[in-house]
């Protein structure tokens, strides 16, 4: 049955769920900041709310949600992909704390906008403590060009999308400097590993690092010019500032923010993470990419072993 569906987020994440939706028969009302809209108005009798802001916007637009309140029952449907720089918090669960008796689902997975609105197939995941709000989500989003399952961890769901975006600057790095296939082959799989011994200390299951929002998302991210976080990397590599690299890019690459809470993170909870920490460093111009290059390389020699 086609549902009138909100949309909070009117970007390029926003706007190609919104053309799934269509497509899907549903009625969108795609609400944005920029605009000079009614909020309360845009909630208002919808059953499903998908929120696609960034994540420095999640926090106010909870807040006024809250305030406005919306309809027993209503799903809220997380799609951003980043950790809070004040609370270090995810978006899902700064919309669950404000929100405490509706569903949260998230959703994250390996889906470059641009791939999506071209028509091409791809894949994703709705996850929620709440099996039958995810399923609801999957019903409602899954066509014959987007395949969606459903997990039953959000956390670790949500942390894949968000962890891997630092990983893709490095990526983007590497392939800016020319350093070929053998040494992006070994970074994205010493990432993998690294994302998860972090991804499991903040909360995440080990198993679910290694699926679509995990591995498949890393993989996606780390593999094509079209990523803003792998570009932000590659123009860094190329001799650009970061300011210029993100003005050029024209969007939101939510990999810099994450390295910054990442380095937080790992100080407080005494976390290794050598790859995230150099990204830091690049970002913050303390090293150049061809020294993050050479420390990587030059780290005590040790046995592969899982996590480690």
């Amino acid at each position: 049955m086609p549902l009138t569906l909100t949309i909070l987020g009117a970007g390029a994440w926003g706007t190609v769920l919104s053309f799934l939706l269509e497509h899907n028969g549903h009625k969108i009302r795609l609400w944005s900041r920029r605009h000079d809209q009614s909020l309360a108005a845009t909630l208002e009798g919808c059953p499903i709310i998908v929120s696609a802001v960034s994540i420095k916007g999640v926090p106010a637009l909870a807040r006024q949600v809250r305030q406005i309140g919306l309809a027993p029952g209503t799903i809220l449907v997380s799609a951003t992909k980043g950790l809070d720089g004040e609370t270090t918090c995810l978006a899902s669960q700064i919309w669950q704390e404000n929100l405490p008796e509706h569903p949260v689902v998230v959703l994250s997975g390996p889906n470059l906008a641009k791939e999506i609105k071209a028509g091409l197939p791809a894949a994703t995941v709705v996850a929620s403590h709440q099996p039958d709000a995810a399923q609801t989500v999957q019903q409602v989003l899954a066509s014959e060009r987007f395949r969606v399952y459903t997990h039953h961890d959000p956390l670790g769901t949500e942390l894949g999308g968000t962890l891997k975006n630092v990983v893709a600057i490095a990526a983007g790095v590497s392939d800016g400097l020319e350093l070929g296939t053998n040494a992006k082959s070994a970074l994205i799989t010493r990432a993998l590993s690294e994302f998860t011994r972090v991804g499991t200390v903040l909360g995440g299951k080990t198993e679910t690092f290694f699926g679509l929002s995990g591995l498949g998302d890393l993989l996606a991210t780390c593999n094509s010019p079209l990523s803003r976080n792998y570009q932000v990397g590659f123009r860094l590599a190329q001799g650009q500032s970061l300011e210029t690299a993100l003005a050029e890019i024209g969007e939101t690459a939510e990999g810099v923010n994450t390295a910054n809470v990442l380095f937080d993170i790992a100080q407080q909870k005494n976390i290794s993470m050598p790859i995230a920490h150099q990204v830091y460093l690049l970002i913050h111009k303390k090293v150049t990419p061809s020294q993050a290059v050479e420390a990587l390389m030059e780290r005590e020699l040790k046995p592969e072993t899982p996590g480690a």
